[in-house]
């Protein structure tokens, strides 16, 4: 058998090919929308893709469905409750589908959405403890799938949550110890609170360490999973609707022009927004006025999602030999109006000064100075998950996620003071106000943590 995992830090995001190696038959398990990966690997093992599937419909980025069965002919599988533009084949419960002695077996296990499948990967067809099984998003290692992120129209999160209950604490805890958990995310992914950094598990691990696997009842579940998720991003319902539809089909080799200075110009003179992809520490240096800076060195794509709306027209500035990677990790959101990059952001800046401005960036001191101010508006853009830590007094919570929507809230006409744990966030969101009229915005150098460390000295 051959069994690979794919995983992007940017989303947090897993995928898999299994092959049976007598065969040469393969099939891809939750694909991202750049599948050149997957079609290089299985040239090079001499494996035929006949196969795609989808765990179910991702909220959290464009699933490479279509873009794998424009490239080899393979079918299209989702659960049995699935309901899409383009064809699929209807994957039961129990139902198996032979790659040759390896086999797959589909687990309807609903909760994250009424659609999900786990897969369990048998090594030859008469084992009888599976080799693993792919949970999607219904089982994470150290977590379960949200039910609340309404990517299900017309299913409450308490319905999905009791779906999940059933498909969690009875259908995969029913499994053998010894089976494997591969999920479709780690840590860092909003589809969960508290997901684990490693990459795979076991049943037996989960049914010990996984607070959602203990014994417990339906309500108890339900409160636990409930509480503490952190703020969705504002296009997971965009994303989630995407997956569904015919959508257009990215290029294997798709990449974005470099952009000479006019060309910028006139689409900024048209309404394009500006994302800068540099470090927040080079972008307080010096940047154009109205850019929205995401680093490159974070979780561009999901964080893009939270500042960025699906038809903005962007001009990426990003550092040497970025450049493609930005637009691809835009795209992998379905973000698919990256109009290109400026060619030369040095020489850009320097003949156009008038343009250029600074960020302000400030101290703990300064920080404490200004926040005394009774004109001062202080805003924690942490998860709801991260306030047990503490936060600095008069500190109003907005997510991350939520400032773009919530920005209307706030007085752009007084002082603002941002801050995250680290700085990194901070920084994504005093750009945004600034391009959107706040004249006065400032976030916290080192964030929470530096904060919290000089008053825990003090």
């Amino acid at each position: 058998m051959i069994f690979t995992q794919y995983y992007l830090d940017c989303l947090s995001q897993a995928s898999y090919l299994i092959a049976d190696e007598t065969t040469g038959k393969a099939v891809v398990v939750d694909p991202r929308r750049d599948v050149d990966e997957y079609l290089r690997d299985a040239r090079a093992r001499g494996l035929t893709i006949v196969g795609v599937i989808n765990t179910h419909f991702h909220a959290d980025f464009v699933s490479g469905h279509l873009e794998l069965a424009r490239e080899t002919g393979a079918w299209i599988g989702y659960g049995a409750e699935a309901v899409t533009e383009f064809p699929v084949r209807h994957l039961a419960d129990g139902e198996r589908i032979s790659l040759g002695d390896v086999t797959l077996e589909v687990l309807a296990t609903p909760g994250h959405t009424p659609e999900s499948i786990s897969l369990l990967v048998l090594e030859h067809a008469d084992d009888e403890v599976a080799y693993g099984v792919l949970t999607g998003d219904a089982l994470f290692i150290g977590d379960v799938g949200r039910p609340d992120l309404l990517a299900s129209v017309g299913v409450t999160a308490d319905e999905l949550g009791r779906m999940l209950y059933d498909s969690v604490q009875r259908k995969l805890m029913g499994l053998p110890d010894a089976v494997r958990v591969f999920p479709a995310h780690g840590a860092g992914s909003a589809c969960g609170k508290n997901l684990s950094t490693e990459r795979q598990s076991t049943i037996g691990q989960q049914r010990a360490l996984n607070y959602a696997c203990q014994p417990m009842s339906e309500a108890q579940f339900l409160e636990v999973v409930a509480a503490g998720q952190p703020a969705a991003p504002a296009y997971f319902i965009y994303n989630a609707t995407l997956n569904k539809q015919s959508r257009e089909v990215r290029d294997v080799d798709a990449a974005v022009p470099a952009l000479d200075a006019e060309t910028v110009e006139e689409a900024l003179s048209r309404g394009a927004r500006i994302h800068d992809g540099r470090d927040v520490q080079e972008f307080a240096t010096g940047h154009l006025r109205g850019s929205v800076n995401v680093p490159v060195d974070g979780r561009l794509a999901e964080t893009v999602g939270m500042v960025f709306a699906p038809d903005d027209e962007i001009v990426v500035i990003a550092p040497e030999g970025h450049e493609q990677e930005v637009a691809t990790r835009f795209a992998r959101i379905g973000y698919d109006h990256v109009l290109g990059f400026v060619a030369d952001p040095e020489a850009y800046f320097l003949t156009h000064q008038a343009d250029v401005v600074r960020a302000s960036r400030l101290s703990v001191s300064e920080a404490d100075g200004a926040s005394r101010r009774g004109d001062v508006q202080v805003i924690d853009i942490r998860n709801a998950g991260e306030l047990g830590s503490g936060g600095l007094p008069s500190a109003v919570h907005i997510p991350l996620a939520e400032l773009s929507s919530r920005s209307a809230d706030l007085d752009p006409a007084r002082p603002v003071l941002l801050y995250c744990a680290g700085g990194w966030r901070s920084s994504v969101g005093a750009s945004l106000l600034r391009s959107k009229g706040f004249s006065d915005v400032s976030d916290i150098l080192g964030g929470f943590g530096a904060w919290d460390r000089a008053h825990a000295v003090a």
